[in-house]
């Protein structure tokens, strides 16, 4: 089509209104859509690809639906303690449970504490030292 035979009475040759319903013209050239709105679709499908593009990996990566849930509770908690709720700001202490607490519950005795230190002493030890054997000689 050539710009200049282009006829305004030719029904065929009329502008649209744009698919999306913004109110602008739209054109045969951008799917029925004016340039605003096609500009932001092709963005639409560049973010969606991009998504799915580092979905994928993560998808692999993550094991369970707990660990999701859990992730998604520590980011959302993460300026209060777990204990009491008050706003611990920058001054938050992680403890090996899991959560951030308050001065006053940083201390696992002062909240209810999950992590089995007495199992990880047991661990670490048992690391640090391997059981030694003698090796079986024969007698003569």
């Amino acid at each position: 089509m050539e710009q200049g035979s282009k006829n305004p009475d030719d029904p065929g040759q009329l502008p649209l209104p744009c698919a999306s319903g913004c109110g602008f013209f739209g054109s045969p050239d951008t799917d029925g859509l004016c340039s605003k709105c096609f500009r932001d679709s092709l963005r639409g499908a560049e973010a969606q690809a991009q998504l799915q593009a580092s979905a994928e990996p993560q998808a692999a990566a993550a094991t369970s639906k707990e660990a999701e849930e859990e992730g998604a509770r520590r980011a959302k908690a993460k300026g209060r303690c777990a204990s009491c709720g008050r706003k611990v700001g920058l001054m938050g202490f992680e403890c090996r449970c899991g959560g951030v607490f308050c001065g006053e519950h940083r201390y696992s005795d002062r909240h209810d504490c999950c992590y089995d230190y007495r199992g990880a002493g047991r661990d670490a030890i048992s690391q640090a030292n391997p059981v030694v054997r003698a090796d079986k000689v024969d007698k003569f």
